[in-house]
């Protein structure tokens, strides 16, 4: 006998004796080692926490603590070709077997006697959890022993499809990923549920060797992997010839996508409220959060590189939370983006201004064409100015309102008590913070509280709600809606005024009227800028300024938060939705038809002191020789903020010597230019007196 042939019969002994070995440990003792050495089964629990908004969409995935991607899979909403593909290539008897393939061991066996090395393993996918749960570095003949009992253990306790669904969990896919979804949206960003052909390949291809496969590093052996198994399906009559060629024309991804990171301080509010959950739903919605988001970022680095954005849409009728930016850019450290800025109290500005004229409305003691004054007064000491330092005298409250006159609403205020506002705003679940063991005073009313972004935005959900606020809510189980037992803040006549009049708000230059009603504001010494808007379904707010709570010269809230509101407004995607029609006893009168008393609002307290004889006119913004960046060498065009100091309204501007679209009314507006240079600004008073500026835009 040749020694070829010895060496041949002695491979083909060990062949048998390793399925007789294979055999015999199936059969002996099975239950006694199922007692005593269970699977370790838990480990497929142990997977990214998720949350996902109100649609189960994912926004934002957490790495489990040994920094691994593994999100847990539904085979429910996994491609069902990619799971034809994976079972015809790894295990084509997977859902008749127990958990050892007979047929498949004696291939192996056969394939190590005719090639004297280990070709395959015969491994099934059972199996090849089990290497999962327990991984083993060496090929040995001892590790796959155990790897066969354990999934024989396996197929004893768990369906084919839970083997399935906790195999596409664990299997790697190269660095720090694991799992079907995170491959899916890692390689291709986008979940399993329809994967292209090409896609599906590859990651059958990638668990057989996750490294050596990368797409992102070895492209080349990717593709050529996703090709043999396109190939061999094509072989097995699992795809088609035509479809082969076409799925292996298309070039592998080799770029690693982010995992989505959408609503990270909602997310995080989540995980802390309740750590041991793994799956988190939220009332968001995934569209309107990537709008708000982008919406964001974009306006931060118009505004500066220090200036954060905060966002909050919600539904008014039902407080569900349905977009929320608590910053710009949540891993921006220039900007702190981890900072929720969304629940920091800030000055609110003239945003309670609406509060205060609907309990004016409400009490009857004016109407949308009453007469108020706009003029210096002393309220017991108090002297407050408005925004541009500039008096209109005798205004509509219609017109007071628009304007955001201090003075008017300061009156008004006074007449129906701040103490009562703020009793109104804790009605609707919002209490303001005020000075310590202080009462409630007038400053209120131009900003004298400390008042979030959630709570502005909720407050807001009562204006467009026939008054009724409706608590926001982040978490569908969370009870929702108004609360019909509660007492509204206002009452349905006077909210309805004031969405009469703020409708009615001249929108930011260079935004399309929407139909909303909104309210901006803006705090002292520029340090916030703000913009509420509504309408018959939805409330936004906007914060702009910096975290430390630094001043941004000229940031107001009608030039930099307003602008963002109508954009926000605009791309969120839901639309708007038509303001209420008036209640029964809302109407709006001229003048002319108002009861004698509501013709004109008279105070008892605001004593009227001589305004001084004004300087001229003097151009503080932009100063003389400034040079002033609007974005405008990379294509943009911001405007030019505007501010003038003395002189008495009405203004008339030229830019470059032809007149400009500025309002005549006020001390501020924004002008934007028509390109790059040198530019000359003259602004001419009501007596006939001029400034100029020459500034350079770039």
């Amino acid at each position: 006998m040749s020694f070829l042939h010895r060496t041949r019969l002695r491979r083909v002994a060990i062949g048998l004796g390793f399925a007789a070995v294979v055999l015999a440990a199936g059969a002996f003792g099975l239950d006694r080692l199922d007692r005593a050495f269970p699977p370790p089964l838990d480990k497929a629990g142990s997977v990214s926490v998720e949350v996902v908004d109100r649609h189960g969409a994912l926004l934002r995935a957490y790495a489990t603590s040994e920094g691994r991607w593994r999100l847990a899979a539904d085979l429910d909403r996994v491609d069902r070709k990619f799971v034809d593909m994976l079972v015809a290539y790894e295990d084509q008897r997977f859902w008749s077997h127990h958990g050892v393939d007979p047929l498949a061991i004696a291939r192996a066996a056969l394939q190590f006697v005719a090639n004297g090395r280990i070709v395959s393993g015969g491994s099934t996918l059972t199996m090849q959890l089990a290497r999962l749960l327990e991984p083993r570095e060496a090929r040995t003949v001892g590790a796959k022993l155990r790897q066969m009992a354990r999934a024989l253990q396996i197929e004893r306790r768990l369906s084919k499809k839970e083997i399935l669904t906790r195999y596409l969990t664990l299997a790697p896919y190269g660095g720090n990923i694991e799992g079907v979804r995170a491959a899916s949206l890692a390689w291709f960003g986008k979940e399993p549920a329809r994967l292209g052909l090409a896609e599906a390949a590859l990651l059958v291809a990638l668990p057989q060797s996750p490294e050596a496969r990368r797409p992102d590093r070895h492209p080349v052996n990717a593709q050529a992997a996703r090709d043999r198994v396109l190939a061999r399906m094509a072989g097995a009559g699992v795809i088609i010839e035509s479809e082969v060629t076409r799925a292996a024309a298309v070039p592998v991804a080799s770029t690693r996508h982010a995992l989505p990171g959408l609503a990270a301080h909602v997310a995080d509010a989540a995980l802390r409220g309740d750590p041991a959950v793994i799956r988190h739903q939220v009332t968001v919605d995934r569209g309107v959060q990537e709008a708000l988001e982008t919406v964001a970022k974009t306006a931060s680095a118009r505004l500066g590189p220090k200036v954060s954005v905060a966002l909050v849409l919600a539904d008014a009728r039902t407080g569900a939370v349905l977009g929320k930016a608590g910053s710009a850019d949540y891993f921006d450290p220039a900007r702190a983006g981890w900072i929720d800025m969304a629940v920091a109290e800030r000055s609110p500005g003239s945003t309670l201004k609406p509060f205060i004229y609907g309990l004016a409305f409400e009490d009857g003691l004016v109407m949308q064409e009453t007469m108020i004054e706009d003029r210096p007064a002393n309220f017991s000491g108090y002297r407050p100015k408005n925004f541009d330092m500039d008096y209109q005298g005798d205004v509509t409250v219609r017109e007071a309102l628009q304007m955001s006159l201090n003075v008017p609403a300061i009156r008004l205020l006074d007449a129906v008590g701040p103490v009562r506002l703020v009793a109104r705003m804790r009605r609707g679940g919002v209490a303001p913070a005020l000075p310590r063991d202080e009462a409630p005073g007038l400053a209120i009313g131009l900003g004298g509280a400390g008042v979030t972004l959630e709570g502005l935005v909720q407050l807001y959900t009562g204006l467009a709600n026939g008054g009724r606020v409706s608590p926001l809510r982040f978490h569908p189980a969370d009870p929702g809606g108004r609360d019909k037992g509660s007492e509204p803040i206002l009452s349905p006549q006077a909210v309805w005024q004031i969405a009469d009049v703020l409708s009615g708000v001249t929108p930011p230059e260079g935004a399309t009227r929407l139909g909303i009603a909104y309210k901006t504001g803006t705090s002292y010494g520029y340090r916030d800028a703000w913009s509420v808007g509504y309408d018959g379904r939805h409330v936004l707010g906007v914060w702009v300024g910096r975290p430390d709570g630094g001043s941004v010269p000229g940031l107001t809230g009608y030039l930099a938060a307003a602008p963002i509101l109508f954009e926000a407004f605009a791309k969120s995607g839901l639309g708007v939705t038509p303001l209420p029609r008036p209640p029964a006893g809302a109407v709006r009168l001229a003048r002319v038809e108002l009861p004698f008393p509501q013709r004109r609002f008279a105070s008892s307290q605001g004593v009227a002191e001589t305004a001084p004889v004004e300087p001229a006119p003097e151009i503080v913004f932009p100063p003389e020789g400034a040079r002033v960046d609007l974005g405008l060498a990379a294509g943009g065009a911001m405007p030019l903020a505007l501010k003038v100091n003395g002189g008495r309204a009405p203004f008339r501007w030229l830019a470059n010597g032809r007149p400009a679209r500025i309002s005549a009314r006020r001390r501020t507006g924004s002008w934007v230019p028509d390109g790059a240079g040198f530019s000359t600004l003259t602004v001419i008073d009501a007596a006939g007196r001029a400034a100029s500026v020459k500034v350079f835009l770039e």
